[in-house]
């Protein structure tokens, strides 16, 4: 979008907070609503989708439906957002509430039954209307800390049903329930030199002086430059009731006044999650977990979230032409913080070089690429990288050699490697892992013949392990011809040094049970069910398997009466 339509994207976005229900929706929790995480926050691959709402660091808090609908969706997963369900509303929008313990009433009975008829903990639900209604303040789970969680929180989201568009639930009225009068705090400053400019001696990205002044803005120290730059800033935000950093809202940066580059973190796409490591100054990151925000685009990129001029935010610095570049962040309740920076053209002769490239392989973001060397390739299709770069690709001591992780990559490469220097029999146990000091991460892998391939999304080294050893299964409590009337549990701890944890199955009596998995903790648990347990003597049985095939089997013997 040209920036001819800025005004009119302004507009737009006023108009965007008013077309949401603003007192449709009750809150999910019943305590004060606190963020420990907001919309449109930067996280590793990606944006947070919504809120990660505060339980008092427990687990086990009532959480409730938001408003009428029904329940269309439910995901039991090891990772991400654990046990999710989703409501879709008659109005057009759906609830996401994730990382839950437990759900509760008839969504529990449904998921119950699923369970032990795909006889899988990981399982997808999409209900029919008429299956699992809901009414607002509906009690429809606890609060827990499963998935990838780090602690016990709700996540809460807000979708277009129809798109799929994650939404701001600041825009649906939540807003009132959020105290923050704090200004985003702005802790660093970038400039970028594009191509051969050098700005204030330097053709390398350089930290800018921040000095702050009387009103509470900063002043940058002055850029002297001879041509292309853009510029990244480091920036977070607080509220009033917690020490989480949370994301801004907005950016713009302007050129003597005239906007040139925006982003609002309102609403997107899943599609674009990704683009985030393009949004970012990703060498930096992965080197210092610092999160540089850009403002520019050396190459474009499809991040609806981002509105820019014809130049994409890189602004030419001429020949006797002084000027000023001002940033403003904002968060969602207008708490606004500015950065003024004042450029000169200056054709100094640079103190600091640009860094030198690293491969002699050149590789073009939106061209196909293919590099091999003795039994060993990889493959970039076009649209696998954001920008081009020189690629340092080397085979090695039986390693792949392909770059570093300073490059982001979009979507997947593939990495074949042929080897016939393994007996039929353990080229099953073979894998592709990257390979990063000691560590061995799997890669799913598909063998023809002598033949192994793996997609993958990280650049790195790569070689083939051979994993012969079976999984590890330990019992938390021995139970080995006891009585065990009135334990609620029996719970192990499960794992595989190498390609990792393929499945997993419990057996009571030669019938399968569920077992839930927690990956942090890599236990499973079984909860007794007097109608699923014998009255006597019981036989269980453990049975995991790695990702290459090797299992492992744990067998025990016990007692139980009926509790009365």
């Amino acid at each position: 979008m040209r920036f001819s339509l800025f005004y009119l994207f302004f507009c737009n976005f006023i108009f965007a907070q008013t077309q949401y229900p603003k007192d449709y929706f009750r809150s999910p929790l019943d305590i004060p609503m606190q963020l420990s995480g907001n919309f449109g926050e930067l996280r590793p691959n990606h944006f947070h989708a919504g809120f990660d709402l505060k339980t008092n660091q427990r687990e086990g808090l009532n959480v409730y439906a938001v408003a009428d609908g029904y329940v269309s969706r439910i995901k039991i997963s090891t990772f991400g957002n654990g046990k999710c369900i989703y409501i879709t509303h008659p109005n057009g929008y759906t609830t996401v509430y994730g990382h839950l313990q437990t759900t509760v009433g008839l969504i529990q009975e449904y998921i119950n039954k699923t369970h032990y008829k795909e006889k899988s903990f990981e399982i997808e639900m999409f209900p029919k209307p008429d299956e699992l209604p809901v009414t607002k303040g509906q009690i429809i789970a606890l609060s827990g800390n499963t998935g990838s969680s780090e602690g016990p929180h709700l996540h809460f989201e807000f979708r277009d049903t129809k798109t799929e568009f994650v939404i701001n639930p600041m825009f649906f009225g939540f807003d009132k329930n959020i105290k923050d009068s704090k200004k985003p705090t702005i802790s660093s400053l970038f400039v970028y030199p594009m191509d051969n400019t050098t700005a204030n001696q330097s053709r390398q990205p350089l930290l800018l002086n921040l000095s702050l002044q009387k009103d509470g803005t900063y002043l940058a120290g002055k850029v002297k430059a001879n041509g292309k730059i853009g510029f990244g800033v480091n920036a977070v935000d607080f509220d009033d009731v917690s020490n989480n950093r949370n994301g801004v809202f907005n950016v713009t940066g302007f050129l003597n006044g005239d906007p040139k580059y925006n982003y609002q973190f309102n609403t997107y796409s899943f599609d674009e999650m990704r683009f985030i490591n393009a949004f970012i100054d990703y060498p930096r990151y992965k080197k210092t977990g610092q999160r540089v925000q850009k403002l520019f685009m050396k190459t474009p990129y499809a991040l609806s979230i981002i509105k820019t001029d014809s130049l994409n935010g890189i602004i030419s610095v001429d020949p006797n032409l002084a000027s000023t570049y001002r940033i403003e962040v904002s968060d969602y309740f207008g708490n606004l913080n500015s950065i003024t920076i004042p450029l000169e053209y200056d054709s100094a002769t640079p103190v600091i070089n640009a860094e030198p490239a690293i491969g002699k392989y050149f590789v073009r973001y939106n061209k196909d690429s293919n590099f091999e060397k003795d039994n060993m390739s990889v493959f970039f299709p076009a649209g696998t990288f954001y920008e081009d770069f020189n690629l340092n690709f080397d085979v090695k001591n039986n390693r792949i050699y392909i770059h570093e992780d300073v490059v982001p990559v979009h979507s997947n490469f593939t990495v074949t490697i042929k080897d016939s220097t393994y007996s039929e029999a353990l080229r099953d146990k073979l894998f592709i892992a990257r390979l990063s000091g000691n560590s061995k991460s799997y890669n799913s892998t598909v063998r023809k013949n002598d033949v192994f391939t793996i997609k993958s999304k990280t650049l790195g080294q790569y070689g083939l392990v051979l994993d012969t050893i079976a999984p590890v299964i330990k019992i938390a409590k021995p139970i080995q011809d006891k009585w065990i009337t009135g334990i609620k549990n029996v719970q192990f701890t499960i794992g595989d040094a190498l390609s990792g944890i393929k499945s997993y199955n419990g057996y009571l009596n030669g019938n399968w049970v569920l077992f839930e998995y927690d990956n942090k903790t890599r236990k499973i648990t079984h909860t007794f069910d007097d109608a699923i347990v014998a009255e006597g003597a019981n036989d269980l049985k453990i049975e995991v398997v790695d990702n290459v095939g090797n299992s492992a089997i744990f067998e025990t013997h016990f007692f139980r009466s009926q509790q009365k």
